[in-house]
């Protein structure tokens, strides 16, 4: 995978006259938020967006379909990942500490469940069709604006509630939930512990052996 410091820092920004910056709204054209401080938790979650946004740049534009293809695997590889350990880790670790953590932690399930079913779709298109950049467009503002909650408000409210110690051992098991979870968008599984863990330890073997039939980029191909 990339090591932060190779991560470019594009911002999701576009060229006026490009096809992609009509698509999507002035409002979510930079990706990730930039907090003032951030724990243990949010630099491994923000580290995860920054892979996502690195991969962009693959994925649109005058790009060949084989290198179109194999960033869209990685993207899916890694956004479905990254959903499901949070539902399963962190969003009940809101529940528990923070007094309107059961809202919030509603709301963004609710968020990502609707990423997910863009995600499916998205998986299951072929880099010729000519959906294919909308389709990634509606869901990169989607996600780009529960990104924008997440790091500055949501995460913040998390880590400020927890002390060194605690931040260390969530951000751990975020780490080693993503080891264990499917690689593929599965918007029917339900979408909170403990169903979901279940349907997650069901579904990550069958992705698992299906990733090793997809094609991803020579140089950041996952651990599979």
């Amino acid at each position: 995978m990339l090591h932060p410091s190779t991560l470019p820092r594009i911002g999701l920004s576009f060229s006026r006259g490009s096809q992609l910056s009509r698509w999507l709204s002035p409002s979510v054209r930079s990706f990730s938020a930039t907090a003032a401080a951030y724990g243990a938790l949010l630099d491994a979650i923000k580290y995860d967006h920054q892979e996502l946004e690195a991969y962009y740049p693959h994925i649109v534009g005058n790009k060949t379909s084989d290198e179109r293809t194999r960033y869209q695997n990685l993207f899916v590889w890694e956004l479905a990942r990254l959903l499901v350990a949070q539902d399963i880790v962190v969003y009940p670790a809101m529940q528990e500490h923070l007094k309107d953590g059961g809202d919030m932690a509603g709301k963004d399930r609710n968020q990502h469940q609707k990423i997910k079913e863009q995600l499916h779709r998205f998986q299951s298109m072929k880099a010729e069709d000519p959906d294919f950049e909308p389709t990634f467009a509606k869901l990169l503002e989607d996600l780009q604006q529960h990104v924008k909650e997440e790091e500055v408000d949501d995460i913040p409210q998390l880590e400020a509630k927890l002390d060194d110690d605690q931040l260390q051992q969530l951000s751990k098991s975020f780490e080693r939930t993503k080891l264990l979870v499917p690689t593929r968008s599965h918007p029917q599984s339900p979408k909170a512990p403990p169903f979901e863990t279940a349907a997650a330890l069901l579904n990550a073997p069958i992705d698992k052996v299906a990733d090793i039939f997809r094609k991803f980029p020579r140089e950041d191909k996952p651990t599979l």
